[in-house]
């Protein structure tokens, strides 16, 4: 490879815009080049993590918010655990979102750990022949790698369902036992909601919920220690 003098670079020219093309040829430089990008790429995934795991921890807080309201006693009404529902489903799209980003990055990376680390320690072929051209194409155009309704699914079963599933228990025992001395449909009202259609609408939400998390339809997303039995190294 012929060395390129530093005064004569033209970074505005051709030779600038293709300085990396050296490393597509040359193993040392690309052997070089790698370990860099992939130190960023897994900070990018850590930042994505901790910007996913704070939403889940502000979705936490919210439930207890409204459970220790609602049972504090007073004139505090069953609605606020009604309240609790919508919040933690805003939180529940915040973190879909967020969850496809993240997975878009953790994808990249499982790739450069399948492809080049793993063929590095035991050399026996990569998993993905043309694995170079599809991490170039994906840096020049990204795309997200699952989709919402599989994203969604996902975070239901692993965080919010549980949740959802705490706040209706919670629910039901605050319109029932609670209030022994009430009718359910009194006590389940909501400010010129009847209580009956209060009743309809919170057993529809939890219905759809549960479709949604325990029939997710066909797995595309590739992820790690899913459906996976425990190995017994270390």
């Amino acid at each position: 490879m012929t060395e390129q003098n530093p005064e004569n670079f033209d970074s505005a020219g051709s030779e600038g815009r293709n300085v990396a093309a050296v490393a597509a040829a040359d193993r040392e430089e690309f052997l070089s080049l790698m370990p860099h990008y992939y130190r960023g790429e897994v900070s990018k995934l850590g930042n994505r993590l901790s910007r996913l795991d704070l939403t889940t921890d502000w979705a936490i807080v919210v439930v207890t918010a409204v459970l220790a309201l609602a049972f504090q006693g007073g004139d505090a009404s069953a609605y606020m655990l009604l309240i609790g529902l919508v919040g933690v489903s805003l939180f529940l799209v915040f973190d879909v979102r967020r969850y496809r980003a993240y997975d878009a990055t953790r994808a990249r990376v499982r790739l450069l750990e399948e492809n080049l680390f793993a063929n590095a320690l035991q050399p026996s072929g990569t998993p993905l022949e043309d694995w170079r051209a599809e991490l170039g194409d994906d840096l020049q155009t990204p795309t997200i790698k699952v989709s919402y309704r599989e994203a969604l699914s996902r975070r239901l079963r692993r965080i919010y369902f549980p949740l959802f599933a705490l706040l209706g228990a919670a629910w039901l025992f605050r319109i029932s036992i609670y209030e022994s001395g009430e009718p359910w449909t009194q006590t389940a009202s909501v400010p010129g909601v009847p209580g009956e259609v209060v009743i309809v609408a919170v057993t529809a939400f939890y219905l759809a919920v549960t479709v949604l998390t325990f029939r997710p339809g066909q797995r595309k997303a590739k992820g790690e220690f899913h459906g996976e039995e425990p190995g017994s190294w270390k």
